[in-house]
């Protein structure tokens, strides 16, 4: 009897230890993954391009300020050309207040790059803080995309195709009213596509299969994660793609783990993240 006594003891403090460590340790620091992508499609003169992207903060459920500004600094430190943003900036559940979201817009202002900073409106976004969400953007410098594109240019004149759809969960996303720029232009060699749900990839592919890059986030990995078994929570339309990198015909489809939580402040095995892809012409 004492045995059984002493295991169920080991065993609560146990869950006690992995809880603790779940919601006040895995949700803190900050991984970035270097990923090489190699693409003869890039221009030459875009050889090297630096791209940080970063999603899924849920603003004011675990992300404080502190962690926020540490954000902005690692992706300054990383001097990016392009920053892209794929959704949920503040969760559905936790609105900031007039003085919150003022520093989140200072510390977003913050980010550097050399072409621009873009973002695509997620789940949670448009669930209770569309307007809110709008307005960190603009007045944060971000250039938010909704089912619309923009063209960056080099001092080459070389052109990359940047576009970004609405959320796929409110069934938003238009992929062919994002392309419209290609009915009365000529093709562009690369082109960049960040969507917030990574299962909307085949809709993408089947109807334009010269796409070559699409950023995505709100799986989190599964959030929590177990050995050999991977991510334990799925969002909806993120079963299929839910993690990490996939090649999906000729297009290659990355999602990134997020920062932030919802549904449950926890993450085991699963760091906050950021990405930093560096593009090369070969």
């Amino acid at each position: 009897m004492k045995k059984i006594i002493h295991f169920i003891i080991f065993l609560m403090i146990l869950i006690c230890a992995i809880l603790f460590y779940a919601r006040f340790i895995g949700t803190t620091g900050l991984n970035t993954n270097e990923i090489v992508i190699n693409d003869s499609n890039i221009p030459v003169s875009y050889d090297g391009l630096k791209i940080v992207h970063f999603t899924d903060i849920h603003y004011t459920r675990v992300i404080t300020n502190k962690r926020v500004k540490e954000l902005i600094d690692e992706i300054n430190r990383l001097k990016p050309d392009l920053v892209f943003f794929t959704g949920d900036l503040i969760d559905t559940d936790s609105t900031p207040n007039e003085e919150n979201k003022q520093k989140l817009i200072n510390f977003l202002k913050e980010i550097k790059t050399k072409y621009g900073k873009y973002a695509v409106i997620g789940n949670h976004d448009y669930d209770n803080h569309l307007e809110l969400v709008k307005e960190i953007y603009k007045l944060s410098n971000f250039t938010l995309l909704e089912n619309s594109y923009d063209i960056i240019y080099n001092n080459n004149n070389d052109k990359i195709f940047i576009g970004g759809l609405n959320t796929v969960s409110f069934d938003l996303a238009d992929i062919d009213e994002t392309m419209k720029y290609f009915d009365n232009n000529d093709n562009i060699n690369y082109k960049i596509i960040l969507v917030h749900e990574p299962d909307y990839t085949d809709t993408i592919v089947e109807k334009y299969p010269d796409v070559n890059l699409i950023l995505s986030g709100h799986s989190h990995a599964g959030q929590v994660r177990l050995p050999f078994v991977g991510g334990i929570f799925k969002n909806s339309n993120a079963i299929k793609y839910s993690e990490g990198f996939y090649q999906v015909n000729d297009t290659k489809l990355f999602i990134s783990n997020g920062i932030g939580v919802s549904r449950y402040n926890f993450r085991l095995f699963n760091r906050p993240s950021i990405n930093l892809y560096r593009i090369y012409n070969n």
